[in-house]
C-alpha cells in the first residue's frame, strides 16, 4: 500500500542550454573554407503534468529532487547541440505549487483536466557557434557563446483534495461507514477511535452524467485545534468542497455538546468552513435511547438555525439512508452554479504565476522565425564587430 502523504518539499533544475562551438571547415579543395560551429541545444524545461489517477504526493516525498538534462555542445559542420529532454513532474488534482521560502503561490492546479500542463522553468538558451560571427572583415572568428544556465527553486507542493461534499464528525461516528454505504470505496471500519488515519474518496453516483466526490477524513476532538489527536491538519482537505455533512454520534455520552464543539474547532481552522452549506445527520438511532437524543439535538439545533437540514439515521441499520441521499443531491445540485470545483467556496482562491513561465518562448506573430529564442546572446561577453 502506498504511504499517503499531503506536502512535500523539493527541488527543481531546469537544464543548462549548451555551448556554442568553435569549429572551421576543413574539406579538399576549399582552402578557405570559413567558420562552421554550430549553437549549443536549449537545456530541458521543468514541466508539472496533471494525472487523475494519483492521489498522494509520496513519490515526491522519496524523489524530491528532478532534473531536466542539459543542452549538448555545438558541433563542426553547422551541428546544433541536440535539445536536453525535458523533466515532468506527475501532480494528482488539487495541487497547490508553493515557493518553499516565501510561501507565495505559484499554481492551483483546481480541476480535473487530465494531462494540464504547466512549464514552471525553462531551460537555458543555447550558445551561439563561431559561424555567427563571419564577416567580410572577420573570416576567421575564434568566439562562441557559452550556453546559459538553467533557474533551480525550491518548492512545497501541497495537496488539497477535490471533493464535492466532506464528512465532519468526532471518532467513532460513523464517517466511514456512510462512505462505505454511499460509494464503492472500502474505508477500514472497527468500532474504535481513529480507524481512519489519511483521508478516503468515494463516488456516490447519481445518474450516467452525474457523479458526487465525497471525502472522509480522520475525526476531530476537542483541542484540536491546538494539536490534539491527530489534530486539524486534514481539515484542507474539505477546504475545497461545495458543502460539508456533520455526523453526529447519538449514542455518545457528550452527543447533547457534539455539535458546538465541531463547529467551534473548524472555526479556528478557517471561519470560511463554518459558510459552508451543511447537512446533519444524526446517527446510531438504533441504539436504545439514541433515537430520543437525536430529537432532542434536533430541536436545539432547529431553535438556533431554522433552515438547517438535520436528519436522524442509522448506517449500520439502513434507516433514513434514502433521504439523506436526496439531500446530499440536492445540496450539490444546489450548488452547480455558484461552487467552482476545487475552489473553497467561502472565499475563492486565485492562482499566482511566475513571469518565468512565459517569459519567453512565446509565438511569433510577424512571421520571423523562433530560432534566436532559443540562443544565448550574452551582452556583457565581448562581440566582434566587422573591421575589429
Amino acid at each position: 500500500m502506498i504511504q499517503f502523504a499531503d506536502e512535500a518539499f523539493i527541488e527543481v533544475h531546469a537544464g543548462k542550454g549548451g555551448n556554442g562551438c568553435i569549429a572551421f571547415r576543413r574539406e579538399k579543395y576549399i582552402p578557405m573554407g570559413g567558420p562552421s560551429g554550430g549553437d549549443g541545444g536549449k537545456g530541458g524545461d521543468v514541466i508539472f503534468c496533471v494525472r487523475r489517477n494519483l492521489r498522494t504526493l509520496a513519490h515526491l516525498r522519496y524523489h524530491p529532487i528532478f532534473k531536466a538534462r542539459n543542452g549538448g555542445d555545438g558541433s563542426g559542420n553547422n551541428m546544433f547541440g541536440r535539445d536536453g529532454e525535458d523533466v515532468v513532474i506527475p501532480v494528482p488534482p488539487g495541487t497547490i505549487i508553493k515557493d518553499a521560502e516565501s510561501g507565495e503561490v505559484i499554481r492551483e492546479f483546481t480541476t480535473e483536466a487530465d494531462e494540464e500542463q504547466f512549464v514552471f522553468l525553462k531551460g537555458g538558451k543555447g550558445g551561439w557557434g563561431n559561424v555567427h560571427f563571419k564577416s567580410s572583415t572577420n573570416q576567421a572568428p575564434r568566439y562562441a557563446h557559452a550556453g546559459k544556465l538553467g533557474e533551480e527553486r525550491k518548492l512545497l507542493v501541497e495537496l488539497s483534495i477535490m471533493a464535492d461534499i466532506g464528512l465532519v464528525g468526532f471518532p467513532n461516528a460513523g464517517k466511514s461507514s456512510l462512505l462505505d454505504f454511499f460509494t464503492a470505496a472500502r474505508p477500514k471500519i472497527a468500532p474504535y477511535p481513529f480507524t481512519t488515519k489519511i483521508p478516503n474518496l468515494g463516488v456516490l453516483h447519481v445518474d450516467t452524467d452525474n457523479d458526487i466526490i465525497i471525502a472522509d477524513i480522520p475525526g476531530i476532538i476537542e483541542g484540536a485545534a491546538d494539536g490534539a489527536g491527530l489534530g486539524i491538519r486534514f481539515l484542507k482537505h474539505i477546504s475545497r468542497t461545495a458543502g460539508l455533512i456533520f455526523m453526529i454520534d447519538c449514542s455518545d455520552d457528550n452527543y447533547a455538546s457534539a455539535y458546538d464543539t465541531l463547529c467551534k474547532e473548524l472555526s479556528s481552522y478557517s471561519e470560511d468552513l463554518l459558510e459552508k452549506p451543511r447537512i446533519i445527520l444524526l446517527n446510531k438511532i438504533d441504539v436504545e435511547g439514541a433515537e430520543e437524543r437525536a430529537e432532542e439535538i434536533k430541536a436545539a439545533i432547529l431553535k438556533e438555525s431554522p433552515a438547517a437540514v438535520v436528519l436522524p439515521v442509522s448506517v449500520m441499520m439502513r434507516k433514513g439512508m434514502d433521504k439523506a441521499r436526496d439531500v446530499i443531491i440536492k445540496l450539490v445540485t444546489d450548488m452547480n452554479h455558484t461552487h467552482v470545483p476545487g475552489r473553497n467556496h467561502a472565499k475563492s482562491s486565485t492562482s499566482k504565476e511566475l513571469p518565468l513561465a512565459n517569459s519567453y518562448g512565446e509565438n511569433i506573430q510577424d512571421g520571423k522565425s523562433d530560432f534566436l529564442k532559443t540562443r544565448s546572446v550574452d551582452d556583457s561577453m565581448e562581440v566582434q564587430y566587422p573591421g575589429q
